[in-house]
């Protein structure tokens, strides 16, 4: 179990950080960028064998979102790397033969269902909870559990109801413990039904051979530090340690074993760790041009994305509309190994709707054409039509792009 932290007395002097270890190399600010570009999957031929499974296994994890515009998050981030996949396909890669589970990483994210050990320490943590936000009535979390033994997997609403009568905060009882119970480790997402969580069993969802917390927590971290070095390639300690929401000091404890070494990069500013097999050869291939969820954790940490990219991004789903600047679910556009631009976009029947374009340049022009051409194929559209464009002397040589 988790213990609580030790108390330190007022008068105690303040833990000094460790010095920062030696670099083992350095790195210029283009090497950075092409070695996570090439550890994020956009960087060289795709795994197209391995597939959408492939993916998510490399990454160790695909964040799920309610925002659905031109698909979901988690269809997206497949699709940025491999190209025109079915999105049945994609959804058949996570949820069938129990390839993958949900679970809280970096947020609620489908993960490989082979890391299911390593949140052993996440797992027991919220067992040690002292106190809960939501009160549960004695007796309702093992009912909620029996059901699920007794009927097989299903949703809240099948248990008994998500919601009380009240706000969508309002859980009812059964919400409260199936995912008392998720966290717990007692109960798995299984798939997505309709955007509704599957719950079932993990005894009976999770393969007997990981389903065990025999991981202690310091192993746990170690190696999801590992595995974040290896899906960023290089990061500094707040890039690697955000991956799958690690504390600071959980990352300091572990790093030096991890197995990731010490590099500088140009222009960062802070220590850096590597992936040492991503610094064993230089990174070559044909560069992906795609749009990107907003989520895509190329891209989703916007401190690391500015430093790697010279990029400002922010999603502004949540702001107030007049004060939008690239539109609601703005999408970065990725070309040559660059952010080249952004696309808000939209669909309407069987035509997308770009409804604000953002280019960083008239060399932008063609990259956003053939980004915007292959997402209207995808998902099953055959038009695009341009509304907004910044700046507006570039709106007719896209247009033209598009009909190219």
């Amino acid at each position: 179990m988790t213990t609580a932290p030790k108390t330190v007395p007022k008068t105690a002097p303040p833990t000094s950080p460790k010095p920062a270890p030696k670099p083992t190399a350095a790195l210029s600010a283009t090497e950075a960028r092409r070695i996570v570009l090439r550890a994020q999957g956009f960087l060289g031929a795709p795994d197209r064998k391995a597939g959408v499974r492939g993916v998510l296994r490399h990454l160790g994890q695909v964040q799920l979102d309610t925002i659905s515009v031109l698909a979901r998050s988690h269809e997206l981030i497949p699709y940025a790397r491999l190209g025109a996949v079915g999105r049945t396909t994609v959804e058949e890669a996570y949820w069938s033969d129990g390839h993958a589970f949900e679970y809280w990483s970096h947020a609620a994210c489908v993960l490989p269902v082979e890391e299911w050990p390593l949140f052993a320490f996440r797992r027991r943590a919220y067992r040690a909870r002292p106190q809960w936000y939501h009160e549960l009535p004695e007796g309702a979390y093992a009912k909620v559990v029996d059901q699920l033994r007794s009927e097989g997997p299903q949703t809240a609403t099948e248990l008994g109801g998500a919601k009380n009568k009240g706000e969508w905060w309002d859980w009812s009882d059964t919400k409260i413990a199936v995912e008392r119970a998720l966290m717990y480790g007692d109960v798995v997402v299984t798939e997505r039904r309709g955007w509704k969580r599957v719950y079932d069993l993990a005894e009976r969802a999770i393969p007997e051979p990981l389903r065990h917390d025999d991981l202690d927590d310091t192993e746990c971290v170690r190696r999801l530090v590992r595995q974040a070095g290896e899906a960023l390639g290089v990061g500094t300690r707040a890039d690697i340690a955000d991956y799958h929401r690690l504390k600071a000091e959980q990352f300091d404890a572990v790093v030096a074993d991890s197995g990731l070494v010490p590099v500088e990069v140009e222009g960062w500013g802070k220590p850096a760790w590597a992936d040492p097999a991503a610094l064993a050869a230089p990174p070559r291939g044909r560069h992906r041009t795609t749009l990107l969820s907003p989520f895509d954790s190329l891209i989703w940490e916007r401190a690391r994305t500015e430093r790697i990219f010279g990029f400002t991004h922010r999603l502004e789903a949540y702001v107030p509309k007049p004060k939008r600047v690239h539109g609601y679910f703005a999408m970065p556009v990725l070309a040559g190994g660059r952010l080249v631009g952004r696309v808000d976009p939209a669909r309407e029947g069987r035509t997308l709707v770009a409804k604000q374009v953002s280019l960083e340049g008239p060399k932008a022009v063609e990259p956003v054409a053939q980004a915007l051409r292959e997402a209207a194929g995808w998902v099953g559209c055959d038009t695009v039509r341009v509304e907004r464009l910044d700046p507006p002397e570039l709106t007719p040589p896209l247009v033209k792009a598009l009909n190219a």
